[in-house]
């Protein structure tokens, strides 16, 4: 767990305040030993202009290694309107979900480390403290009927009224995880990890047993695991480790959380670049025929690019399997079996993406699921075709259903299905994967490979039981122990 200090300009800014030793002045922050490890900094100086001591007090924290809120680029931003005008698409989708109002309508509302007290605001709020964090935040908006942001304003809590002062205290308990009252960890553990769930997603990676089984597995090997949601973004300092067992993409939340955890010096699997490589099956596709990976033909199509569509059609022939870069859990996956309804798909399909993957149809009754970590084969699932179906989910169904399944130990799969699986790893990364594999007149073609796969109890665990959830979380152990060693070293 990080230190959390609270960085003011003199003792009287914090009579408001319940008394804590945490809360220190910038003149004792200066005379701090810079090396203080695992150190969380709230800079509530009451000036942040540049040169002055709040924008100081960001800047030293950086170079000490601390995590600071605010962060310089933050300071920097918030500072030029041109600079945060162009940084505020992710608002966007939150702005757009406001009522509209008589044009000429203009509203401020102040913010407090995320947190707002009209509800219909918070999704705005939440989102811009994603990406401009600072603990008090001013957002004027006006209504053209559709609101939209005229200007972002970071502000000192020094000149919020008693009223503000009580929901300012409220949402800084919240956000430094009851600086007051933190928990206590087991003494015998080693290293904090957080699991990142959605307990709104309808097919997660892991379901409610298996996350309890990690829950079970890490306090026996000696990390304290906390289950963190996506409102925990800002929190993730507070960790020596991420452990995303929520479906990635890449303008996603999840993806936004692994970036920041590897910023942070975290170990996070998946790491970002393994989502970018492994949610996206034109990067697979040509990753596969760079490294010569066995895999079916695949020809990539382009919008508008009635060339390629032909030669697909004369190379692949049909039936024949197309699908947009970024589905997942077999949807935006359509089998063609006519030229013409070859059309009719891609008519719809391009209107998600510029480019789409078209495949030759390989049909086997099962695809062999290779769970990989650190390049090593972990586990082995067979995923049998939904009934009636040619893919493991049927989607088109009333509810969505899925085939039965085998789980084998890794030496008893076929030696060219485990081949191929660690061929097509090897150049994505060192993470966890799963590797889809058909298997067809004894050699091994890969379809896919997942970040993030999944981990359901008494599915995926079936042949190794608890050791499956301790092998993954130790390889969490053994990468944080060479990063303390590293670390010992310098």
């Amino acid at each position: 767990m990080s230190q959390v200090l609270i960085v003011i300009d003199e003792p009287d800014d914090w009579a408001p305040y319940y008394p804590s030793e945490r809360v220190i002045t910038f003149a004792d922050y200066l005379a701090l030993p810079a090396r203080q490890q695992r150190v969380r900094v709230i800079n509530l100086c009451a000036s942040y202009d540049y040169r002055g001591e709040g924008y100081y007090c960001s800047l030293l924290a950086e170079a000490r290694s601390h995590n600071v809120l605010p962060s310089v680029r933050t300071l920097n931003d918030l500072a030029l309107p041109q600079l945060y005008k162009l940084q505020m698409a992710q608002a966007m989708p939150a702005l757009a979900k406001l009522p509209s109002a008589e044009a000429g309508a203009e509203r401020v509302v102040k913010t407090y480390f995320g947190r707002c007290s009209d509800p219909a605001l918070q999704p705005l709020a939440r989102a811009l403290f994603d990406r401009f964090a600072c603990p008090v935040l001013e957002i004027h908006l006006r209504a053209d009927p559709r609101w939209e942001i005229v200007e972002l304003k970071i502000c000192s809590h020094r000149d919020l009224s008693e009223a503000e002062e009580t929901e300012f205290a409220e949402a800084l308990d919240n956000f430094s995880n009851k600086v007051w009252r933190q928990h206590k960890k087991a003494s015998n553990s080693r290293y904090d990890l957080a699991i990142l769930v959605n307990p709104e997603e309808q097919l997660p990676p892991s379901d409610g047993a298996a996350i309890k089984k990690f829950v079970s597995a890490g306090r026996e090997l000696g990390l304290s695991v906390e289950l963190i949601g996506p409102g925990d973004y800002m929190r993730l300092s507070e960790f020596d480790g991420l452990f995303i067992r929520e479906t990635t993409a890449i303008d996603h939340h999840t993806y936004r959380f692994a970036k920041k955890a590897e910023a942070e010096g975290l170990v996070v699997l998946d790491d970002p670049t393994s989502i970018v490589r492994c949610t996206n099956k034109i990067y697979l596709a040509d990753l596969f025929n760079t490294h010569k990976v066995p895999a079916p033909r695949t020809r990539i199509l382009r919008r508008g690019d009635e060339e390629s569509l032909q030669v697909a059609l004369e190379e692949l022939g049909l039936p024949m399997v197309v699908k947009i870069p970024d589905g997942s859990f077999s949807r935006g996956v359509v089998k063609v079996k006519t030229e013409e309804e070859f059309h009719q798909q891609l008519a719809e399909l391009f209107a998600e993406s510029s480019l789409l993957l078209a495949q030759e149809f390989l049909y086997t009754e099962f695809d062999w699921r290779i769970g990989v970590l650190d390049n090593k084969p972990l586990y082995a699932c067979r995923y049998y075709m939904a009934k009636n179906h040619w893919q493991i989910y049927n989607h088109g169904s009333k509810k969505n259903v899925s085939g039965g399944f085998t789980t084998l130990p890794t030496f008893e799969v076929p030696k060219a299905v485990l081949q191929a699986a660690l061929k097509a790893t090897k150049p994505i990364g060192r993470g966890f994967y799963g590797v889809d594999v058909k298997e067809s007149a004894g050699k091994g073609y890969v379809i896919e490979v997942n970040d993030n796969p999944s981990i359901d109890s008494g599915v995926e665990d079936k042949y190794l039981g608890r050791e499956l959830y301790r092998l993954i979380l130790q390889e969490f152990i053994r990468r944080l122990d060479a990063r303390r060693a590293g670390q010992a070293a310098e």
